[in-house]
């Protein structure tokens, strides 16, 4: 640990200042910096000063799965000789990619930690899917990475002025978020995307069948990874990457790259909804009632706005899916705000009911 930050070893893993003074206590212990470049099973492999080692886990289990280890932490690893080795802690996050699980249990799953920037990797190959999307970059800005959409296989979109017309539509999706078109094939687009992931560690993310493996190999200028061809019917791939990796970038900075995604569950994502949906959050301002729940109350610019058209009602419907979603997520793990809802969605049925009665009242 005698050299400056500037020319240690893993610098092109991420490795700066920062990093180092926040390992000091370790370093002054014997143990040795890693960062985590793959998690399997109870072990992960480490690209440490000297090379990638295999490291245990077992001494960081803890009983939140938020603090398991995962792909792009900085560790304190065992120094050489010890068999096995161990991860012995983990350095603070600066930032996290997290989802909820599918299981009933309400946990969330990071999917990358330390990430700087978040690529939603989106197939031309099929219809866009915006409400997809629009997820995606909620859990992006969520996890306190810069969000950048990627439209893959643009060579399949030969058109010129149809291409220009998806990146507005998805540039309306995604207010604020750089979005580039690629084609690996072609090698179209690659120069603008290296250049923005030159520096910092950036997370590859999509469904299966986006392409993110041909693309990772075409930013590598290699077969880094493995590639099947997507099914024609939906533009599905098959999982070719099953787990997490990450690689240093030739040019570069960081590349984890992610297994297709089915399902992208919101996890405690209520800033990063609001982000996503900008423009409503600035009309919500507007509203005449603080609390308005923007579905029927007077007074509210959101309907209105939806009303003379100036708001597409997708972007509306959306908005209201996600924060709903988001509410149930963080209610399920929070008995506070659970019983909030429940006195909420009390008050709010008794005046549907009350209102309805109002009406027949009118009718008789």
């Amino acid at each position: 640990m005698g050299s400056s930050s500037s020319s240690h070893p893993l610098v092109p893993y991420g490795w700066d200042a920062d990093w180092e003074a926040a390992f000091t206590p370790y370093a002054e212990q014997g143990l040795v910096p890693g960062r985590v470049v793959r998690v399997d099973r109870g072990q992960c492999d480490v690209v440490t000063p000297v090379g990638t080692v295999r490291a245990d886990t077992e001494f960081v289990v803890p009983r939140d799965p938020m603090k398991v280890v995962c792909t792009g932490d900085w560790a304190a690893v065992d120094p050489e000789g010890g068999d096995p080795r161990y991860v012995r802690t983990l350095l603070p996050r600066r930032t996290a990619f997290v989802r909820s699980t599918s299981s009933k249990r309400s946990e969330g799953q990071i999917l990358a930690a330390n990430v700087d920037h978040a690529i939603v990797a989106v197939s031309l190959a099929v219809e866009l899917d915006l409400d997809r999307v629009e997820r995606f970059l909620a859990l992006a800005w969520e996890s306190g990475a810069q969000p950048v959409v990627v439209l893959t296989k643009a060579d399949l979109v030969p058109d010129p002025s149809t291409l220009a017309h998806l990146v507005e539509d998805v540039g309306t999706t995604a207010p604020g978020v750089p979005v580039l078109t690629v084609s690996a094939l072609l090698e179209e687009g690659l120069d603008v995307l290296l250049a923005l992931l030159g520096s910092g560690t950036s997370v590859l993310l999509g469904q299966s069948g986006a392409g993110k493996s041909t693309l990772a190999n075409a930013l590598f200028g290699q077969d880094v990874m493995d590639v099947r061809a997507a099914r024609d019917v939906d533009g599905k791939g098959r999982h070719t990457t099953t787990t997490r990796n990450l690689l240093a970038l030739p040019g570069g900075g960081v590349l984890i790259d992610t297994p297709g995604l089915r399902g992208v569950g919101l996890w405690d994502a209520e800033s990063g909804v609001g982000q996503v949906f900008s423009e409503i959050e600035e009309l919500a301002d507007r509203c005449r009632f603080q609390d308005c729940a923007h579905e029927a109350e007077p007074g509210c610019a959101v309907l209105a706005a939806a009303d003379s058209g100036e708001l597409p009602l997708r972007r509306l419907e959306s908005y209201r899916k996600l924060k709903r979603e988001n509410q149930w997520i963080v209610a399920k793990t929070d008995a506070r705000l659970r019983a909030e809802l429940r006195k909420d969605w009390k008050k709010r049925g008794a005046e549907g009911r009350a209102a309805m009665e109002a009406k027949r009242g009118r009718w008789r």
